[in-house]
């Protein structure tokens, strides 16, 4: 049983998939979003291509824990791939994890030019994580 973690954004989706065990994740890539809303068929054909049954996408909260205008369009994009892919999708508080992945490849030196490739995929990544970390606590 393998997850998706979505990092959903104005203009890319950051994506991750975990391993088989559900024990660790990795960046698998970004999809582009499109003006007609089609980016959810590039994510069904990642889904098939690795396996994938439940889908995790970062919620946006406030500092305060309240929803801002952020979080629900995410809800909206949560509720859409559900019905649209039909498997379940789970929200997880991804508050900081796109300023954590900013300063994990600013303290690796990476340029800002080459930052902006990959870190979409690499907050996919922490939110991914932080969702499977918490299950295995349970």
């Amino acid at each position: 049983m393998r997850l998706m973690g979505l990092d959903y954004g104005d203009r890319r989706i950051g994506v991750a998939v975990s391993d088989a065990f559900g024990w660790t994740a990795q960046g698998v890539g970004v999809v582009a979003k499109r003006r007609d809303n089609s980016e959810d068929e590039d994510i069904a054909k990642l889904m098939q291509e690795h396996e994938v049954s439940e889908i995790v996408v970062g919620l946006p909260k406030n500092m305060n824990g309240t929803i801002g205008p952020r979080g629900e369009i995410c809800i909206a994009f949560a509720q859409h791939l559900q019905q649209k892919l039909n498997v379940p999708v789970h929200l997880w508080d991804e508050r900081l994890t796109t300023v954590a992945a900013e300063r994990t490849l600013i303290e690796a030196d990476v340029s800002r030019k080459k930052r902006k490739l990959v870190v979409d995929k690499m907050a996919a990544t922490l939110i991914l994580q932080n969702y499977l970390d918490s299950k295995t606590k349970r």
